[in-house]
């Protein structure tokens, strides 16, 4: 039989997540905790991912860096620019790599200066309002709004007063396979431990050409 198209919320927020269902942070190698070290590596990976290059190309930049040991914002303040420039011309990050060296140096210093190197002090300061931690996370050099809804999007794993926080981007993706477009909407179609992982998962539907179309048809009967 010819494949056929559903409206079932439900079964299509299954398939993203079994499909797509994989935050950034885990493909490059962060084990996401409530703790300043992977909370800050986090904050690297969204600069990183903030410059228009191939959300892959930055997801292996990231893992250059903390391969060269540079996971907390101490050893990153601490680093030379050539470490971090070389790191990043290793994963092939290339035509914003001078101005991301430096940023992730001036960054580091920021964070350890605003917040003493501990982002949950950047949660307390926001009382966990989503629209403030987006401002102050602005305040971080090479972090604007994109970053910033990032590592909401990112965070929200570990910080439950976050949830459910779907940007921009995430929504518009939603819509396209026929999904409700609020978070609350967005967040009643799966476990809320899986929601992080859900809105990601409709990030990367978003970046691939055929995603959608595919994710749409559903098999025949067999």
């Amino acid at each position: 039989m010819k494949a056929t198209t559903t409206n079932a919320p439900e079964a299509m927020a299954r398939r993203v997540l079994s499909e797509y269902g994989e935050t950034y942070a885990h493909e490059a190698g962060i084990r996401l905790r409530d703790t300043p070290a992977p909370l800050y590596r986090l904050l690297v990976l969204c600069v990183l991912l903030s410059a228009p290059i191939r959300a892959s190309t930055a997801v292996a930049a990231a893992r250059e860096l903390f391969a060269g040991r540079l996971r907390t914002p101490r050893r990153m303040a601490d680093s030379r620019g050539q470490d971090r420039l070389d790191a990043l011309g290793r994963a092939h990050y290339r035509r914003y790599d001078e101005s991301t060296a430096t940023a992730l140096g001036d960054g580091a210093r920021f964070v350890l200066e605003r917040w003493n190197g501990d982002l949950r002090r950047l949660r307390d300061e926001a009382e966990g309002e989503p629209a403030r931690v987006r401002e102050l996370l602005q305040e971080v050099p090479r972090i604007g709004p994109t970053g910033a809804d990032i590592f909401c999007r990112e965070v929200q794993a570990v910080w439950p007063r976050l949830r459910p926080f779907a940007d921009a981007r995430v929504r518009e993706a939603a819509g396209s396979l026929g999904l409700p477009r609020t978070p609350r909407a967005l967040a009643a179609l799966v476990p809320v431990g899986d929601f992080a992982r859900f809105a990601d998962g409709l990030v990367r539907v978003s970046l691939s050409p055929d995603a959608a179309d595919r994710l749409r048809a559903v098999p025949g009967d067999r």
